[in-house]
């Protein structure tokens, strides 16, 4: 017991004491980054779909 009672308190100092947090700037600005890189993935991802699908629908009615 003793052990995970200096666990959580090791762990609670990294947190607080030495791991570095994103200012709000930072953190808006990565997930600005995010988003748009998701959509124009998924913008890509539609697109090839599109085009696959009207490939195949072209060949099967032949």
């Amino acid at each position: 017991m003793d052990n995970l009672k200096l666990y959580l308190k090791e762990s609670y100092d990294e947190l607080m004491n030495h791991v570095t947090w994103p200012t709000w700037e930072e953190l808006f600005s990565s997930a600005r980054l995010i988003i748009v890189s998701t959509i124009i993935l998924s913008l890509i991802i539609f697109i090839f779909d599109f085009i696959a699908n009207r490939a195949l629908t072209f060949m099967y009615e032949l």
